[in-house]
């Protein structure tokens, strides 16, 4: 289907955007969060940007502070990832 979520978040674990493309209730978009940010921020830079996550793929860029986190179906990594990483 395509893109579920986009997050932007900075170094500290804080949510300073969020965009959902499909309906979650506040508390499942908090938890979804936390879980996902937990699990990115802990990555180093010699691992690759792409984490798998309950049904999502999260593609991930950091850009001096924030990082940028967008969730899509299993089927749909190509497309986001080029978007992303592009200089």
């Amino acid at each position: 289907m395509g893109i579920r979520f986009i997050l932007m978040v900075n170094k500290q674990g804080q949510t300073r955007l969020a965009q959902y493309y499909e309906w979650l209730t506040l508390e499942e978009r908090r938890a979804l969060e936390g879980e996902i940010v937990r699990k990115c921020l802990a990555r180093n830079e010699q691992q690759c940007s792409f984490v798998e996550h309950r049904n999502y793929k999260i593609v991930y860029r950091r850009y001096a502070s924030l990082f940028f986190l967008v969730g899509v179906d299993n089927d749909e990594v190509s497309s986001v990832s080029f978007i992303l990483f592009l200089p």
